[in-house]
């Protein structure tokens, strides 16, 4: 090759969503969004908060800010930080390793300062007592003291995969205590449309609950109907 490659790939402007949009994803939990969905959008059981019983550090949601890391390296992640607006939850992906941290105590405490929504990393991060201190909700697949390299290449801004799922800088993410949901902005209106139906299906079938419910309708129903065939 006669010239170098360059070391980062960098997108900066991309279509945000509204602050109605997000507005209605600071109100509902990461189960409502796959619900609204179609059972689909969360990156699966992995990637959890590093601190699941902390509610101040254990939620974020915002516009997602995406990094393509790759396996121990954290270019791409500095530079996303310096690209990020205050209230962007900064996606990285490490392509699942975890036998290196890309973040610690210090680059977090950077993202805090600059208002960022959170961090979300599908490998590992590092310096567990700092980052509590630094209070920025972080969720990661593993806590790994090992440090990372600083090399590149990396993306940012561009697209990435995510356990198995695609992200786009500009979807909505909502994170908490059960993980993590991405909606593609493209879709935002109609999932958020969804989303209303089903958060006052919930709160019905929580006030019954709280009531004493003991069997849905719909099992009864089933149980009355020919779809159903008794042995005894």
């Amino acid at each position: 090759m006669i010239h170098e490659p360059p070391i980062l790939t960098v997108r900066r402007n991309f279509p945000r969503p509204t602050a109605t949009q997000l507005a209605a994803v600071a109100s509902a939990t990461t189960g409502w969004l796959v619900d609204a969905q179609d059972g689909r959008g969360s990156l699966g059981p992995r990637i959890k908060p590093i601190f699941p019983d902390d509610p101040t550090r254990n939620r974020c949601f915002g516009t997602a800010l995406t990094c393509w890391c790759g396996p121990d390296d954290n270019l791409a992640l500095a530079a996303a930080l310096a690209l990020a607006q205050p209230g962007d939850v900064l996606i990285a992906s490490a392509e699942g390793f975890e036998g290196s941290a890309v973040c610690g105590d210090l680059l977090a405490g950077m993202m805090r300062n600059k208002g960022l929504a959170g961090l979300i990393v599908d490998g590992a991060v590092r310096d567990l007592a700092g980052l509590r201190e630094v209070g920025l909700p972080v969720f990661a697949r593993a806590i790994n003291p090992s440090s990372c390299v600083r090399s590149g290449p990396g993306t940012v801004g561009l697209p990435i995969v995510v356990e198995g799922r695609t992200i786009a800088s500009g979807d909505l993410v909502l994170a908490d205590a059960d993980g993590v949901v991405t909606v593609p902005l493209a879709e935002a209106d109609a999932v958020l449309s969804r989303l209303e139906a089903i958060k006052a299906a919930e709160s019905r079938t929580l006030a019954q609950v709280r009531a004493g419910l003991t069997v849905p309708e719909w099992v009864e129903a089933l149980l009355r109907s020919d779809r159903v065939r008794f042995l005894d």
